[in-house]
């Protein structure tokens, strides 16, 4: 399907699937304020990226103690590995106030690392194997020790080389005005912490029944170095001896090839997403339920940890999923007990590609893009899941992601016709059209509506979406995966080294990271019991 045969100006009542509920809370929100109700959402980003060497593979070199604590830093602190960094913002009121403080850890970041690369993509550089990845390491505290030890846990479990994919994630979360005006409109009798909690999962299982398309609009991984598969057999096919690759993939990283939880589907336990108890019922049992492969792997094999525990889920941030509902936990305080104190208080949508073709990763039209998709998700209509959708989604996503740009994809629906992917994406942007002008009121450029078009001209030309335009680079130049991509490191590099940070910001990172390893040596300072009793305590708490 050519991109003239399909219109980027939608009606929006085209395709009549908007539900009515839908449409009746839009209505009240016009009807309201909307400026003020919407104007105190706060969104923050969390970016990983590989530190590269000179010759292509993974640095080997420690994280820079310029840069800060690993365990205490707010801003720049190490994700898997020592070598993979993780960029993270404030909560921010805007795309650019977001983008632009990325942009200065950033700039901050290459003043330190020397030689090496920014690797660029979500799959990574060239790798050695296993053994060529090092674990991050976070000091000598009880809290720094288990996070290694969980690391160390993911190792024997999935493996290193999964580990070190690279996303964005994106977290959003809307006022406390907002919130109270939503229940009023609502009439719902709950507290508004109950009230906000059940709204999100309500955001979230629409997140995960259309969250497809993110992975169609914004997918860049659709090629892979063969070094990543470390010699295990693919059906992908070659796109030269050292590349694999999908003709019509999206995102590599989101599909079976990527990090997935492959003992759920085994031990039966699947964590629920229709409520803010079932979640933390289920997940919960997911950490205290021993897992016989696991139990194989052992715990503590003489005085060296493997992992923290031999449970289906060593804690709860081992279950990958695209989207997690998330509440700042408060010292040692396990999540899920943070949630079902306190609440949901932000969504972390993880299914977010590094784009090789941008300095950051990201831009700014994403962003206000994915506030418009997640208000979407909010405002809609949320019925619980069952078995059977719950294999719809997940059907539906692996499809996209190893075939989304296949003009004959069909997906499927709960209790409604099967359709071709572009045809639901249509009906989707529809949808978006209102929520953006929402958005948009009082703001003169309409950057919201513009966002929305963009996105609906990617629909409408497929070559232009990130994963085609990876391949097209690299069948242009000649280059596989690795050069191409690292080739888009060096220039990015480039980006980044021509504009020098501002003094004032420089100060901002280097007191940052002063106090940092301050709070790390507080935290060592302040350990009283042997790291078997500390861990013992942790999972004890209720």
């Amino acid at each position: 399907m050519g991109a003239e045969s399909l219109s980027t100006s939608f009606p929006i009542r085209e395709i009549n699937t908007l539900s009515s509920i839908l449409d009746q809370r839009l209505t009240r929100l016009f009807d309201a304020d909307p400026r003020s109700l919407f104007g105190g959402r706060r969104l923050g980003l969390e970016r990983e990226a590989l530190r590269v060497a000179p010759d292509g593979y993974i640095s080997q070199i420690s994280h820079p103690v310029a840069l800060g604590s690993a365990l205490t830093h707010p801003y720049i602190t190490t994700d898997y590995s020592e070598a993979m960094l993780e960029f993270i913002t404030p909560p921010l009121s805007t795309a650019d106030e977001a983008l632009r403080f990325l942009d200065d850890s950033h700039r901050l970041v290459y003043r330190h690392i020397g030689d090496e690369l920014l690797w660029g993509a979500s799959m990574p550089c060239i790798l050695a194997g296993e053994t060529s990845i090092p674990i991050a390491e976070y000091g000598r505290s009880n809290p720094g020790f288990m996070k290694h030890v969980y690391r160390r846990g993911l190792a024997w479990r999935y493996g290193r080389i999964m580990q070190v994919i690279a996303g964005i994630h994106f977290n959003f979360s809307l006022s406390d005005e907002f919130w109270a005006t939503f229940r009023e409109q609502e009439q719902d009798r709950r507290s508004l912490q109950d009230f906000r909690s059940e709204s999100y999962f309500g955001l979230i299982r629409n997140l995960q029944r259309f969250g497809w398309l993110i992975l169609y609009l914004f997918g860049a991984s659709p090629a892979v170095c063969k070094s990543f598969l470390d010699g295990k057999s693919t059906t992908l096919p070659e796109f030269d001896d050292h590349t694999c690759y999908g003709p019509y993939a999206t995102s590599l990283r989101m599909s079976n090839i990527g990090y997935t939880n492959r003992t759920e589907k085994k031990s039966g336990v699947n964590v629920c997403y229709n409520s803010l108890a079932e979640y933390i019922a289920s997940l919960t049992r997911a950490t205290a339920t021993p897992w016989p492969p696991y139990e194989r792997i052992g715990v503590k094999v003489g005085s060296d940890y493997r992992q923290l525990n031999a449970n289906i889920l060593q804690i709860e941030n081992e279950y990958y999923t695209s989207m997690r509902p998330k509440q700042p936990p408060l010292g040692n305080e396990k999540p899920t007990l943070a949630l079902g104190r306190r609440g949901v208080q932000y969504v972390e949508l993880r299914s977010v590609d590094i784009n090789p073709l941008e300095p950051l990763g990201v831009t700014t039209s994403q962003l206000r893009f994915l506030e418009a998709f997640l208000s979407f998700c909010l405002l809609r209509e949320s019925p619980p899941l069952d078995a059977e959708e719950r294999k719809m989604i997940d059907d539906n996503q692996m499809l996209v992601a190893l075939t989304g740009r296949d003009p004959s994809l069909v997906l499927h629906r709960r209790r409604e016709p099967a359709l071709p992917l572009r045809i639901w994406a249509k009906e989707i942007l529809n949808a978006l059209q209102p929520i953006c002008e929402l958005l948009d009121i009082g703001e003169e450029d309409r950057p919201y509506a513009a966002a929305l078009a963009e996105q609906c001209e990617v629909l409408a030309d497929p070559d232009r979406t990130p994963s085609a335009r990876m391949l097209a680079e690299m069948r242009a130049s000649g280059e596989n995966f690795f050069r191409c991509a690292r080739q888009m490191s060096e220039q990015h590099r480039r980006y980044f080294e021509a504009r020098p940070l501002a003094a004032e910001r420089v100060q901002f990172f280097a007191e940052a990271a002063e106090r940092s390893w301050r709070m790390q040596r507080e935290i060592e300072a302040a350990d009283d019991v042997p790291f078997d009793e500390f861990l013992q305590r942790y999972f004890a708490q209720t």
